[in-house]
């Protein structure tokens, strides 16, 4: 697969749903194949978001091509209205 979105299934956040379920509509939207990576079914996945992100406090959602860092929703969101999606996402 490439991009890889992490994500949870399990927060209080407003924020973080409504970012969450922004970046998947664009994504499929934009007819982008992805897969969603659930971090609330152990720390250890969540360790590891944090870990290729290079943020030891790094919250979902973040997005990567493979194991290689795109960004997080802010990054992402600026690249959508740059129209840079697939700069972003490392597909071009």
């Amino acid at each position: 697969m490439g991009i890889k979105l992490y994500y949870t299934t399990v927060t209080a956040s407003r924020e973080v749903k409504s970012q969450q379920a922004e970046v998947i509509r664009i994504l499929e939207s934009k007819s982008i194949q992805y897969e969603l990576i659930d971090i609330s079914v152990g720390g250890d996945v969540r360790d590891e978001m944090r870990s290729k992100a290079g943020n030891p406090t790094a919250v979902p959602p973040q997005l990567f091509n493979d194991d290689q860092y795109c960004g997080n929703y802010e990054m992402f969101s600026d690249a959508v209205e740059d129209d840079k999606v697939t700069q972003f996402l490392k597909l071009a």
